[in-house]
């Protein structure tokens, strides 16, 4: 057990289970973030979550999630140091730890302005941009009149095939996680064929449009739309910056653009996969 003089950059790092829930959740309130212990559940038992322990034996001061998609890609998300330890090299020493585990498997995260600094610094590169919306959903602009219906099980591998070629690699542990961990999931359909799929999953207030992954523009709005109507809280989103007619779109019907955060990647170019019909992650934390 580290003492109070243990070197902040010698603290031992450990693997987090979805027993340090709360502890996880205390840490995204201490940094006055929502606790959102939903989506730590789903990261802590999807992925491989990290910690250091407060050497005081006041709970975690850092943590962070990597969810893996094999050799090809995996997702770093909730790096987060205590307020209290801030600025003092706990997050450079959790992230640099997080790196080298990786290895040669590339890695992807969404960055804050403030985050990106130690990012850069630790070989991740700008490579897009994300806007975060929120807002209740008003459908003053018209929806694409396109088959939208609540998805059954029938459709999961449908919706495994289309995910694993748009989003580029296999996510199967994440997507056969989404009919638990989203309130409402839904598919559009033609002439039998899937085009698109999207879920609303609950987060304190809201209900988080993602994954959304559809043909185009249009397939995604009636996506969203019908997601809309499934729920009275606000939605909340991350679009590629890139799909700016579905941001028009969504910003006429009662969302606002609430933040920014940067795209990174590491040890490749590029993101995998067709970004044109990637409209939103399932969580920014996992990609």
């Amino acid at each position: 057990m580290p003492t109070p003089l243990t070197p902040l950059d010698q603290l031992p790092i450990r693997i987090l289970s979805s027993a340090d829930l709360t502890a996880c959740a205390d840490l995204s309130e201490d940094r006055g973030w929502p606790r959102e212990e939903h989506k730590w559940n789903l990261l802590l038992t999807a992925g491989t979550g990290y910690g250091i322990d407060d050497p005081d034996g006041k709970g975690l001061i850092a943590a962070s999630v990597v969810t893996s998609y094999g050799p090809g890609l995996s997702a770093i998300g909730m790096v987060l140091v205590a307020e209290r330890y801030a600025r003092r090299g706990v997050g450079r020493r959790l992230m640099h730890h997080v790196v080298t585990e990786a290895g040669d498997t590339p890695l992807t995260l969404h960055a804050t302005p403030n985050g990106q600094p130690l990012y850069e610094q630790l070989g991740f590169v700008h490579t897009g941009r994300a806007e975060m919306l929120k807002g209740h959903f008003t459908a003053t602009e018209p929806v694409p009149e396109i088959a939208i219906r609540a998805a059954t099980a029938e459709d999961l591998q449908a919706v495994l095939r289309l995910d694993a070629e748009i989003f580029g690699l296999d996510r199967t542990h994440m997507i056969t996680r989404l009919p638990a961990f989203a309130d409402h999931l839904r598919v559009a359909e033609e002439d039998g064929e899937i085009t698109g799929f999207a879920a609303a999953w609950p987060n304190m207030d809201t209900h988080v449009v993602g994954p959304l992954i559809a043909r185009d523009t249009a397939t995604a709005q009636a996506l969203v739309a019908a997601l809309a109507a499934a729920t009275d809280r606000p939605l909340r989103t991350d679009i590629d910056v890139r799909h700016e007619a579905l941001l028009t779109w969504l910003k006429a019907n009662g969302l606002a653009s609430i933040a920014f955060n940067a795209v990174m990647v590491r040890s490749l170019p590029d993101l995998p996969g067709d970004w044109g019909r990637r409209f939103a992650p399932l969580t920014v934390a996992a990609g």
